[in-house]
């Protein structure tokens, strides 16, 4: 595979990178959740799975696209560092996956991100450098040209796909005959690299990707039909905020996505009190946007059925989780 490869991903090819990414990731385990509050939102003919992503290295899916990137570096660019920008997860995957190559990381976060994920970057070793919304992506390609550092971008192009492919493989091996998956949207690389996989191994499964509100990119790239950007992220799910849509990333989606729908901040706030109060997990916004989704705009439509919901993160403090969760109304 070369960096300008720009076809689909093959089913081989994303056994091969699970292959690859070995040890260096956990298989995150699904869980079939049932209980009394679930079942009243959504039926209790309705089987839903918690593909668990949150217990993922760093807490997120994010460092299976970081590494399979990072191990196609050769000695040489290893010994110049890499760089990264990104609200918070990403940033502390590529920490983590320095670390674990042998390598030095150098990421720019933006102003306002989590303080427990900047204090995982530097845990991990990277050198953090704040930049706001509109300044964040010139200032890591600076980064990259003035020191020589590759840049590990978060969600665009093939080997990143090849990554977050290996979250869907793992899920359509482990539940059979799934009805739909949910996944939620950021920039678009976990749902194009998970809706690929599980066309490919189960094609009866209808993939729906979720976005906020507040950073609808993909709600707009397929309005248009190409690539759209955002001025601002405007949604508490921070790690969904992604400035802009990209072309590889998009037409993954595109070919892949079977539907998208958008919830509000309040839904996710709801989801996560759900998912606190019944499975007992501690999620940030952008971990309950599958959960929100599925108990609000796909209630209906997914009644009866065996739905995926993907969980794709955590990295969250406690005061932050704990201030967004309170005053709720309630499910």
């Amino acid at each position: 595979m070369t960096e300008t490869d720009t076809s689909p991903p093959t089913l081989d090819e994303i056994r091969a990178a699970r292959g690859a990414l070995g040890d260096r990731v956990r298989e995150t385990p699904v869980w079939h959740w049932r209980g009394r509050r679930i079942g009243e939102l959504v039926g209790d003919e309705t089987e839903v799975f918690l593909k668990l992503e949150l217990f993922q290295y760093t807490g997120t899916f994010k460092p299976r696209g970081a590494l399979i990137n990072m191990m196609a570096l050769d000695r040489a660019q290893l010994d110049r560092g890499v760089c990264a920008v990104s609200a918070g997860n990403h940033a502390v995957a590529v920490a983590y996956a320095a670390r674990t190559m042998g390598t030095s990381a150098k990421v720019v976060m933006l102003e306002g991100a989590n303080p427990a994920r900047i204090e995982g970057c530097r845990a991990y070793g990277a050198e953090v450098v704040m930049a706001d919304f509109q300044g964040a992506f010139d200032e890591v390609h600076r980064i990259e040209r003035d020191e020589g550092r590759a840049f590990v971008h978060p969600f665009e192009g093939k080997r990143t796909a090849l990554g977050t492919a290996t979250v869907g493989l793992e899920l359509a091996t482990q539940v059979a005959d799934l009805d739909a998956v949910i996944v939620p949207i950021g920039g678009g690389g976990l749902c194009a690299g998970i809706s690929t996989a599980i066309k490919l191994a189960q094609p009866g499964c209808r993939v729906i990707g979720v976005e906020p509100e507040g950073a609808d990119t993909m709600h707009r790239s397929f309005a248009s039909g190409k690539p759209e950007a955002i001025d601002k992220s405007r949604t508490i799910a921070d790690s969904l905020g992604a400035p802009y849509a990209a072309p590889y990333t998009f037409d993954l989606c595109r070919r892949n996505v079977d539907q998208l729908v958008m919830i509000d901040d309040e839904a996710m706030r709801e989801g996560m009190r759900l998912m606190f109060d019944e499975t007992k997990l501690a999620v940030e916004p952008a971990g309950a946007a599958a959960t929100a989704a599925l108990c609000g705009p796909l209630r209906e439509e997914l009644r009866g059925r065996r739905v995926g919901v993907i969980v794709c993160g955590t990295n969250i403090d406690r005061e932050t989780f704990s201030r967004l969760i309170a005053n709720g109304s309630g499910l």
